[in-house]
């Protein structure tokens, strides 16, 4: 059994622990409470104008289609991998790279596989086996929809420029703090939905042609895609870094209690030796 020294310096060790622990878990939940509310206000509009966006183009055909429509041989792919520049979040950053190892060992094995890292964990990890053409981490310092949008825009720039055929977003989407959802999206070309079980027929009325507001309209609907991912990553690092510390704290307190039993048995035990030690030398004395 460890001495009393050696029990007193450990149980000072981890109440120090279970106090980081447990800092780290208020500020992920105030933190989390904004990008919640950030998220869900946003999401239902990003998913309605990507949908809208989605059925118009599947009604231009020749030369009216999109530039972002076209279906191209799937030769070169581009992986927008979304992670986190920062650790201590569970389980958050290895389900990405997770993810990104089946999509070019599985997926488009035998494909030229590229990568833009958004997150310093993912980067530092992926960079090592594989080619990564931008590394977009600083992102983080500043979430708004204008820096994420620069970062779009030269994506649809290496699509249109044809560097790529396919280019897709994988991240983690947050459904609440104690899960998230690895989700990967097809960013470019755009997907045309073919709603067969539908028999609703939609009629609009376009002002001016439909041609001119699908152009115009479908680079802002990846902006709006591509900070839509980035705004659910950030919600789910705070809830998967908050539950983490909520379990880290627990397990902190459980483990200064067990490390208190044990310090109080052996002070008992220590306490009990002396005074046998006493009463055998007093018993000697008067021997």
């Amino acid at each position: 059994m460890a001495n009393l020294k050696e029990l007193r310096n450990r149980i000072t060790s981890v109440s120090s622990t279970m106090q980081i622990t447990s800092a780290m878990k208020m500020v992920s939940a105030a933190k989390l409470n904004k990008a919640q509310q950030a998220i869900t206000a946003m999401r239902p509009y990003a998913d309605k104008l990507t949908e809208l966006l989605q059925s118009l183009s599947a009604s231009l055909e020749g030369d009216s289609a999109s530039v972002y429509s076209e279906q191209r041989e799937v030769n070169k792919v581009l992986v927008v991998a979304i992670a986190s520049n920062r650790g201590l979040a569970g389980a958050f950053n290895s389900s990405i790279l997770k993810a990104v190892k089946d999509l070019y060992q599985n997926q488009y094995e035998g494909k030229q596989v590229d990568f833009v890292t958004i997150g310093k964990k993912v980067d530092d990890i992926v960079s090592k086996t594989h080619t990564v053409i931008a590394n977009k981490s600083n992102v983080y310092d500043d979430l708004t929809f204008a820096n994420v949008a620069e970062i779009a825009s030269e994506l649809m720039e290496l699509f249109t420029n044809k560097s790529y055929d396919k280019i897709v977003i994988v991240y983690n989407k947050f459904k609440n703090a104690a899960s998230q959802i690895v989700t990967t999206e097809q960013f470019l070309p755009i997907v045309p939905v073919q709603n067969e079980e539908s028999n609703v027929s939609l009629d609009y009325i376009f002002e001016p042609s439909k041609e001119e507001i699908v152009n115009e309209l479908i680079p802002k609907s990846l902006k709006t895609q591509l900070y839509k991912a980035l705004r659910d990553s950030f919600a789910s690092e705070h809830g998967a870094r908050m539950t983490a510390m909520h379990k880290a704290t627990d397990n902190a307190t459980e483990l200064r209690d067990s490390l208190k039993l044990s310090y109080n048995k052996a002070r008992q035990a220590a306490i009990t030796n002396e005074i046998l030690e006493i009463v055998g030398g007093a018993e000697a004395l008067n021997g």
